[in-house]
């Protein structure tokens, strides 16, 4: 049977992803306070990049280490490499939270205390879609209609949206997005 890790480590071998910022984080990106960051499932640290050149001290966690290979050896930069399905966040230590491509609604209510007051999170991700969309089969890895939204209900809201988008591999997907900070 083949570890969470080895199926990303393939993944990302086989499937390299595009390495510029996700729009929602840049367009965002001035809601924050320059601080402590943290890049959830980074990947190869596109978004990781983009927040350290910024001015945050980045957290990049991910599974794969052949991802976090790719991540670029920077004081600026923690690199974490761990398994999100049993990693626990760190209550009031982050200025910004980024979760982009993934889906663990263990972590929702880790993600609310992990924020420091006033911090921003910045949540992308797919949602269920019927129809020629190429989002992930397992609907364990899918929001549901407003679920995002209802999940991160008590931090004040800056931007939600539900559409239709293409993903980092240029195939058509439906994503939930969601700017909020913590009050």
């Amino acid at each position: 049977m083949i570890t969470d890790k080895e199926r990303w480590n393939k993944r990302h071998v086989e499937k390299p992803m595009r390495h510029n910022v996700e729009p929602l984080l840049e367009k965002f990106i001035s809601e924050e306070n320059i601080g402590k960051a943290l890049d959830i499932a980074c990947g190869i640290g596109r978004n990781t990049h983009f927040m350290a050149e910024s001015g945050f001290e980045v957290d990049a966690v991910d599974i794969s280490d052949y991802a976090l290979s790719q991540v670029k050896d920077d004081p600026k930069i923690n690199k974490i490499e761990t398994d999100l399905d049993t990693y626990n966040l760190e209550t009031n230590n982050y200025d910004l939270i980024t979760n982009i491509n993934f889906l663990s609604r263990r972590l929702h209510p880790q993600i609310k205390d992990a924020l420091k007051s006033g911090g921003v999170l910045v949540y992308e991700t797919f949602i269920v879609a019927h129809g020629d969309f190429n989002n992930p089969a397992n609907p364990e890895f899918l929001l549901r209609k407003n679920e995002l939204l209802h999940a991160f209900i008590g931090l004040d809201i800056i931007y939600y949206e539900e559409k239709d988008d293409i993903n980092l591999r240029g195939e058509k997907t439906r994503v939930a997005s969601l700017v909020a900070r913590k009050m």
